[in-house]
């Protein structure tokens, strides 16, 4: 009993953990454990956990790799712990987190309580907007390189508790499951896993922001987990401090990749004299570059270098879109359609539609053509009248879509 308690977890950690991790959904692990699985002998198993836990013996299993297809083609490998392994995970970090979170830069952003994308977004543009010149920052296979060593150093300047650094160490060496064959790991830590996002913010505060402030505490910048944008004042200045990074990269076992670490000159109406070949980034979803915008004031009409919905997300909603299969379920009802689809059209249209909502009418247009064609397979109709009809129902009844509420109407 004593070894019981010489953790100290409770039950009502575990509890908290597990709300947690069954708000944020997900897929089963390699066990095939469900949510709903889980939920089916609930005391039993989060006793199991908090028991193990507590004592010292809890070994995580193995984590299911599954590949998420990108918009350019290539594949996201995303690590998949078990249920019980999530909620676990979730323990140890809402126990770190209170403690380390504080400590972390202020432009860092991503996946901090209180910190947001949009914030992140807001400040890229205000900067880019003052200074000529940016980096984009695209450090090669993070979450895959992270040195372990280098981890657990950082970590112990903030816990001295041995069970926190026994339990990540177990985390982080846990091996992944590739096609039924488990492959063990000697560095990295899996996108996917609950406190990924937390030991990869600890380990870039010092691989990067705690000596991005010391060395070059001017430079602005925006950091969102390992996606990074810098902002200076001239070509010269950003490729020097580059070159810095690269080696700041390397000593902690990092590597800019060669080919999306990139300089680009912020072109717009005033600054149009360079004749540098990029002049354009993207970030969180978002592509900033030189758009026309009018002055709301004087009705001008000038360029400015601002961000939009990126094509890639766009590609990435749109096969969202075609997945739904719509045309051939001609036997189901707009209705059905609209309630099945609004949750995720509302999160788009709140993320993407923060700057220059305008640029997500490319994204609609698509879809109102789709239930267009679908008005005219149902109703055994031409496409001329399947669009009247379509214009008349959006028309009477504008709330059905979200999408139609938010005025991107047939």
């Amino acid at each position: 009993m004593n070894e019981l308690k010489s953790i100290p977890i409770s039950k009502q950690m575990v509890w908290n953990a597990y709300q947690k991790v069954r708000a944020n959904g997900g897929s089963a692990g390699v066990d095939k454990q469900s949510i709903e699985n889980f939920d089916q002998n609930l005391s039993g198993n989060l006793f199991k956990i908090w028991n193990r836990l507590a004592s010292g013996s809890y070994f995580p299993t193995a984590v299911k790799e599954v590949e998420i297809p990108k918009a350019n083609g290539k594949v996201r490998k995303l690590g998949i712990p078990t249920v019980s392994d999530r909620i676990a995970q979730m323990v140890i970090k809402d126990y770190l987190e209170p403690t380390i979170d504080p400590l972390f830069h202020p432009n860092s952003f991503g996946y901090r309580p209180a910190r947001s994308a949009h914030q992140a977004l807001d400040q890229a543009k205000r900067n880019c907007w003052d200074l000529d010149w940016v980096v984009d920052l695209d450090i090669q296979s993070f979450f895959d390189e992270i040195d372990h060593d280098l981890l657990l150093k950082a970590l112990q300047r903030h816990t001295s508790e041995k069970w926190v650094l026994m339990y990540v160490k177990r985390w982080l060496t846990v091996p992944v499951e590739q096609n039924g064959e488990q492959i063990a790991r000697t560095k990295g830590t899996p996108q996917g896993g609950v406190i990924s996002p937390l030991l990869a913010n600890l380990f870039l505060h010092y691989a990067f922001d705690k000596w991005m402030q010391s060395r070059y505490p001017e430079v602005r910048f925006e950091r969102y987990a390992d996606d990074i944008i810098l902002h200076f004042r001239t070509q010269k200045e950003a490729g020097f401090i580059l070159n810095r990074i690269k080696e700041r990269l390397s000593a902690c076992k990092l590597k800019a990749h060669p080919e999306k670490t990139k300089i680009i000159y912020c072109r717009d109406q005033k600054r149009n004299k360079s004749a540098h070949a990029v002049v354009s980034f993207s970030f969180l979803g978002y592509t900033f570059k030189a758009r026309q915008v009018r002055n709301k004031t004087t009705q001008h009409v000038f360029y400015s270098f601002t961000p939009a919905i990126s094509k890639e997300a766009r590609v990435k909603i749109n096969n969202a879109i075609k997945a739904r299969n719509i045309r051939r379920r001609i036997n189901e009802t707009l209705e059905t359609f609209a309630q099945e689809m609004n949750p995720q059209i509302r999160g788009w249209i709140a993320y993407y539609g923060k700057h220059r909502k305008s640029e997500m009418s490319k994204v609609f247009f698509r879809l109102n053509k789709r239930i267009s064609n679908w008005i005219r397979d149902k109703h055994k109709i031409g496409i001329r009248e399947a669009v009247e009809r379509h214009k008349a129902l959006a028309k009477a009844n504008p709330k059905l879509f979200a999408h139609w509420e938010h005025g991107y109407k047939p």
